[in-house]
C-alpha cells in the first residue's frame, strides 16, 4: 500500500454511510413516501441514487416511473418520514475513534451531500464536529456526486492538491466523484460490497476503520 500510495496529508470523509449509518433510514423514509403515492421501486433504482442528495435523487427516481408531477409533495413526505425515524441512526462502528486518531496525524475534512440540517444532526450524534479543518455540505456546492465538486471545494479549503488527499467513501457515486477529483479513493464496505467499490475504481477497499488505521500506520 505505501509503495503504491504515499501517505496522505489529509483525509476527506463522506458523512452518510461512512461516519453515520444513515443509508437504511433514508431508504425507509423514501419507501414510505413513495408508498403514499402507490409507487414501489426496484432495488437497483435505490442503489443508483445512494450518495446523491434528495433534490436530485428523488427527481431521478420519479423520472424513472413517469411521475415527476408529484416531486414537491414527495420531497416533503420523505423529509417528514426521515425526521420521524432519524433517532434510529447510529455511528458507523469505529468511526468516532478513527476520526479522533486521524486528527492527530492528518488534516481532516468532511465533504457531504447532506443538507446543513442533516449534517448538524450527524455532528450532534458523533460529537466530533469541531475536529474538522474543513466542512462542506449541500450549501457549498451545487453539482451532486458523481461530480467531483464537493471534494474540490474541500481541497480548496484545505489548500491541498488531490495527490495529497485520501477520500473515504461508501457509495458508488462517491467513489466515482473522488476518482474524478484525482484523489486516492478508499471504499469502505458499509453500503456496497468490496467488488462493487473496486469495479468503480476504489484504490483501496476496507471493511472497517480499524483496517484503514492499520494500513495508514503501516504506510507511514
Amino acid at each position: 500500500m505505501s509503495q503504491r500510495f504515499p501517505a496522505p496529508s489529509a483525509l476527506i470523509f463522506d458523512l452518510d454511510g461512512v461516519l453515520i449509518d444513515s443509508e437504511p433510514v433514508h431508504k425507509i423514509a423514501k419507501e414510505k413516501a413513495f408508498a403514499e403515492f402507490g409507487i414501489v421501486l426496484p432495488e437497483d433504482i435505490y442503489d443508483a441514487c445512494k450518495g446523491r442528495p434528495d433534490e436530485f435523487a428523488l427527481r431521478e427516481m420519479l423520472e424513472s416511473c413517469g411521475r415527476l408531477e408529484i416531486l414537491a409533495e414527495l420531497r416533503q413526505k420523505k423529509r417528514e418520514y426521515f425526521q420521524s425515524i432519524e433517532h434510529q441512526i447510529l455511528p458507523v462502528m469505529g468511526a468516532v475513534e478513527f476520526v479522533r486518531w486521524a486528527k492527530l496525524c492528518f488534516r481532516i475534512a468532511l465533504a457531504t451531500s447532506s443538507t446543513a440540517r442533516n449534517r448538524q444532526m450527524g455532528f450532534g450524534l458523533l460529537g466530533i464536529g469541531d475536529l474538522f479543518d474543513a466542512v462542506v455540505d449541500a450549501r457549498r456546492h451545487t453539482r451532486p456526486k458523481p461530480d467531483p465538486e464537493v471534494f474540490q471545494v474541500a481541497m480548496h479549503d484545505l489548500g491541498l492538491s488531490p495527490e495529497k488527499c485520501w477520500v473515504i467513501e461508501d457509495s458508488l457515486n462517491g467513489v466515482r466523484a473522488a476518482k474524478i477529483a484525482g484523489c486516492v479513493t478508499v471504499g469502505i464496505t458499509t453500503t456496497f460490497p468490496a467488488s462493487r467499490l473496486s469495479s468503480e475504481g476504489a484504490d483501496i477497499v476496507v471493511d472497517s476503520f480499524a483496517e484503514l488505521k492499520n494500513l495508514l500506520q503501516v504506510g507511514g
